[in-house]
C-alpha cells in the first residue's frame, strides 16, 4: 500500500497529530524556529531535556515526550538528532525520517506530522521536503506480499499509511508540492526494485521481469521489445543463451526506449543485469544462503523502477534501458566450464566457471545497446563478491571508460546516498583475461576479481563512453540503512534517476 503524503499548513503547535516529529542538530543548546514555539508550548520541557545532557542531537538519537499541557494538540512529540549542520544532507535526513518511521511502527501508530529542520548549507526547503519524502516511504515499505496473515499468537501488523508535512503559508506549500511529488516518485521507484528483488524465483521469473516491463512501457508511452528464446537465437544472443541453457524457465531480452528530447537526440543507456535466481550453474554455489541468489537481479529490477520514474516523471531526454534476463542453474543441457560461446558481437568466450554468469549476458546487452548510438551507457549488477572484499557493503564499486561519465554518476551517488568508489581499469588487469583458445575467457582469476570483469564487460562496449556499477555489495544488506529493512534495498535505482535528470538538466 502506498504512503499518504499531505502538506499542510497548520503551526507546529496547533498541528493535531498522533505523533509530532521534530529534528535538531547536534548541541544546540535550545530548540529553535517551530521547535522553539512547540518548547513553548509544552513549558520549555524539551529546552530542559536538551540542557540536562538526556539528548544531544547526535545523529539517530531520539527522545520523545508526552505532553501535559492541556493546549497541546498533538499527543506525542518526537525529537530526531540530525547531527551537526556541517554533517547534515540529503541522507541525513533520510536516516533521520527512518527513525522516526520505525518508532511509530513501535507504538502502532498510522500517521505522523513532520516539521522541516533548518535548512543546512547548499539546502533549501523543497530539498528538504524531498529527502524526507523519500526516507519515509522507503522506511515504510515492507515486501508482505507472500504472508497470508498473522498467526493467532501475533498482533495485528500496524503500519504506517500517512505522513504530513507542514508548510510555512500556502505559497510555500505549492512550492514544496513539486519536491514532494518528486521524492515520492523517486522512492517509490526504488521500492518496486526491492519488491522485484524480494520475490522469490519462482515468483519473479525473466518472463515476470518482462511483464513488468510492459506495463511501464504502457505507463509511459514507451515502445517495448521483448526477445523470447528462438529471436535470441536468431540474432546470436550467445552469452545469454549460454547461461540460460540449463534452465527450464525461458529467457528473456528486455529493451524498452523512452523519448522526451529530440527526435535526434542520441538516448542515455541503463543496463542491468537479470539473473533471476542464480545456482551458479555446474560450478554450484555452496548451499548456505543461496536461497539470496534470487536478489541476483538486483541491477535488471533498478533499471525497471528507474523507468517507471521516467515513466512518470517525464524528463526532457531520451533513454533506452536493457535487460537480458535468465535463470543460471546446473542440467544435462548447461554450459560447461571449457566451453566456448560465440557472442552478440561475434566474439569468442571460454567459461572458465559458470558463476560469472553476469558478465555473459551484460556483454551481449552492452553489444547491443551500441546499436542505438547513445551518448552514454551505464550498467548495473551484482557482479562479484570481490567488490563485497575490497568495499564491504557501503559503496558501490565504480568503473568505467569516460572521466565525465564516471564523475556525474559519482554526483549522483553522493546525492542519493547510493555511494560510489572508483576502481582502476588499468590495461595490465587486461592480461588476466587473456584467452588460450578463444579471444576472452570470462573470469581472471581471484586477483582483482572485480576489476577483472569490469574489464571483460569493457570489451564489449568498444568507444561508448561508460560507466559500470558492481553493486554486489549493496544491493542486499543484512544491517541496512535505518530507511530500509533488511534484505533487498534497490540501489542503484534512486542513482539512476538522478543521473538522468541531471542531464535533462542540461
Amino acid at each position: 500500500m502506498a504512503l499518504n503524503i499531505t502538506i499542510r499548513t497548520d503551526e507546529a503547535a496547533a498541528a493535531r497529530t498522533p505523533l509530532l516529529v521534530l529534528f535538531h542538530y547536534q548541541d544546540r543548546d535550545e530548540p529553535t524556529g517551530p521547535a522553539a514555539a512547540v518548547d513553548d508550548q509544552l513549558n520549555g520541557l524539551l529546552s530542559r531535556v536538551i540542557n540536562r545532557g538526556d539528548f544531544s542531537g547526535k545523529a539517530g538519537q531520539t527522545v520523545m515526550i508526552y505532553p501535559e499541557a492541556p493546549s497541546a494538540p498533538a499527543e506525542r512529540v518526537l525529537v530526531v538528532g540530525l547531527g551537526t549542520p556541517d554533517e547534515a544532507d540529503g541522507q541525513a535526513l533520510r536516516r533521520a525520517t527512518g527513525h522516526a518511521v520505525r518508532k511509530a511502527e513501535s507504538l502502532r501508530v498510522p500517521e505522523l506530522t513532520a516539521v522541516l529542520p533548518e535548512p543546512w548549507p547548499d539546502a533549501d526547503r523543497s530539498m528538504l521536503a524531498r529527502s524526507l519524502v523519500e526516507g519515509a516511504v522507503l522506511a515504510a515499505w515492507d515486501y508482505r506480499e507472500l504472508k497470508t496473515g498473522p498467526t493467532e499468537d501475533d498482533e495485528p501488523v500496524v503500519r504506517l499509511t500517512d505522513v504530513s508535512i507542514l508548510a510555512n503559508d500556502e505559497a510555500e506549500e505549492e512550492e514544496l508540492r513539486a519536491a514532494v511529488d518528486v521524492g515520492r516518485i523517486v522512492a517509490e521507484a526504488e521500492n518496486l526494485a526491492r519488491e522485484l528483488a524480494s520475490k522469490p524465483g519462482n515468483v519473479a521469473t525473466p518472463s515476470h521481469l518482462a511483464d513488468v516491463a510492459r506495463e511501464i512501457a504502457e505507463e509511459g508511452g514507451m515502445e517495448i521489445t521483448v526477445f523470447d528464446r528462438a529471436a535470441m537465437e536468431e540474432e546470436g544472443f550467445g552469452g545469454i543463451l549460454g547461461v540460460a541453457a540449463g534452465s527450464e524457465e525461458e529467457p528473456r531480452f528486455i529493451v524498452m526506449e523512452y523519448r522526451g528530447g529530440g527526435e535526434d537526440e542520441a538516448p542515455l543507456a541503463l543496463v542491468g543485469k537479470g539473473v533471476t535466481f542464480d545456482s551458479g550453474g555446474i560450478s554450484i554455489k555452496p548451499s548456505a544462503k543461496m536461497e539470496e541468489m534470487k536478489y541476483d537481479m538486483s541491477g535488471a529490477a533498478a533499471v525497471l523502477g528507474a523507468m517507471q520514474a521516467v515513466a512518470r516523471l517525464r524528463p526532457r531526454v531520451n533513454v533506452v534501458a536493457l535487460v537480458p534476463a535468465t535463470e543460471n542453474l546446473p542440467s544435462g543441457r548447461a554450459t560447461k566450464p571449457g566451453d566456448v560461446l560465440r557472442m552478440y558481437s561475434g566474439r569468442t568466450v571460454e567459461v572458465i566457471n559458470t558463476d560469472a554468469e553476469g558478465r555473459l549476458i551484460l556483454a551481449d546487452a552492452l553489444a547491443y545497446a551500441r546499436s542505438f548510438g547513445p551518448r552514454a551507457m551505464v550498467d548495473a549488477a551484482t557482479l562479484t563478491g570481490s567488490v563485497v572484499i575490497a568495499l564491504g557493503h557501503h559503496a558501490i564499486g565504480l568503473m568505467g571508460t569516460d572521466d565525465n561519465v564516471i564523475e556525474a554518476v559519482r554526483r549522483a551517488g553522493e546525492a542519493t546516498g547510493e555511494r560510489c568508489w572508483q576502481l582502476p581499469l588499468w590495461d595490465p588487469y587486461r592480461k588476466q583475461l587473456d584467452g588460450e583458445v578463444s579471444d576472452i575467457k570470462n573470469t581472471g582469476g581471484r586477483p582483482a576479481g572485480s576489476i577483472t570483469a569490469g574489464w571483460f564487460l569493457r570489451e564489449f562496449v568498444e568507444d561508448v563512453p561508460w560507466a559500470h556499477l558492481d553493486i554486489a555489495g549493496t544491493a542486499w544488506k543484512d544491517d541496512p540503512e535505518p530507511y530500509l529493512r533488511k534484505g533487498a534495498t534497490g540501489v542503484p535505482t534512486r542513482l539512476f534517476i538522478e543521473w538522468i535528470r541531471s542531464h535533462a538538466e542540461q
